[in-house]
């Protein structure tokens, strides 16, 4: 991908908010009624013993509860806020296969399910596995540090409570185009860099690093309004590039953008926090949100130590998601 110009007025609309606009927990948090969750286990059910990678929305209904209630989650990710918080999913005494199977029909109602990684994991586990942070090949997910504010891959993004944290471990999440917008507005010479390509250094245990390159902003489609932004941030992917040679060299206006986006994104004026609770469920709009996660101390025994699950959903009629990364992780990264 190529940078390209800045846009000149940006779409707006509800996906651009601050804390004062979306309000209290109360106001975006969605308890699951029993017909819902029924129907999520009676179609759970109906699909055990059949892998993720063979299933999609044409193996579930066309009707019913869950459906309808997945048209509003859906129509909030594409067109409102970017974000929804479920709450009441049964965790209990099931097992986390069955967990995994209940969120992949929650997620497929939604999208479809792509690879988180090279080897090709369409549901992963994010938990503390005990690697070192500060690797370069070391995906933040799997240990216990603070990750700051950053975007996954594909369109939608989401989240499965199993268990929490002894302490810490919040989800706190910021408008990506609010941060955009402010940028442009107060320092319109480094809102035009977010534009430009940064370069991106890619690593997974037992394989080389990737060099990438590719804008942090780019503006999908124009409508009526504006353009429609798409903001794909990972800062220390950026940063840790410059530790190879081949990489070029961040300018200084780049290394003053990307430090603007984060400490706007940690201000508290446009963040809002998410504590979760076993059984809660976080879909986010990849386009349109940042998240972090405080760090966490954990529980010492196994079966209490902090566990969700995540899904990365394709949607490709989102007009403002990008064609490469709704792809997921794909082998062409490593060529």
């Amino acid at each position: 991908m190529t940078g390209s110009i800045a846009p000149s007025t940006l779409d707006g609309g509800p996906s651009y908010w601050t804390r004062a606009d979306v309000g209290a927990s109360d106001q975006w948090t969605e308890v699951l009624s029993s017909e819902v969750l029924a129907d999520v286990g009676r179609i759970a059910r109906s699909l055990e013993g059949r892998a993720l990678s063979g299933l999609s929305s044409a193996d579930l209904p066309s009707s019913g509860p869950l459906f309808d209630a997945a048209t509003r989650w859906r129509r909030e990710l594409e067109r409102g806020r970017g974000f929804v918080l479920l709450r009441g999913l049964t965790v209990g005494d099931a097992s986390a296969d069955e967990l995994a199977r209940s969120f992949a029909v929650l997620g497929l109602h939604l999208g479809s399910p792509v690879s988180q990684n090279l080897r090709g994991e369409l549901m992963t586990h994010v938990r503390d596995t005990g690697a070192d942070p500060n690797l370069p090949s070391t995906r933040l997910y799997t240990t216990r540090a603070e990750q700051d504010f950053h975007t996954d891959g594909a369109d939608i993004i989401g989240l499965l409570c199993r268990r929490t944290a002894r302490a810490g471990g919040a989800s706190r999440i910021v408008s990506s185009g609010a941060i955009v917008a402010e940028i442009q507005r107060a320092r319109p010479e480094l809102y035009a860099q977010l534009f430009e390509e940064f370069p991106w250094r890619y690593q997974e245990e037992g394989m080389p690093p990737i060099v990438l390159s590719r804008p942090i902003c780019s503006a999908p489609t124009q409508g009526e309004r504006g353009a429609r932004l798409n903001t794909f941030f990972i800062p220390w992917y950026i940063r840790r590039s410059q530790d190879l040679e081949e990489a070029p060299r961040l300018t200084p206006l780049q290394d003053e953008a990307i430090a603007l986006v984060e400490a706007l994104a940690n201000d508290p004026r446009f963040y809002i926090d998410m504590t979760f609770e076993p059984g809660d469920v976080q879909w986010l709009k990849n386009a349109a949100i940042l998240h972090k996660r405080t760090a966490y101390e954990d529980f010492d025994e196994p079966d209490k130590k902090r566990h969700l699950l995540r899904l990365w959903l394709s949607a490709p009629d989102f007009e403002d998601g990008d064609a490469q990364l709704r792809a997921g992780v794909t082998q062409e990264l490593s060529r």
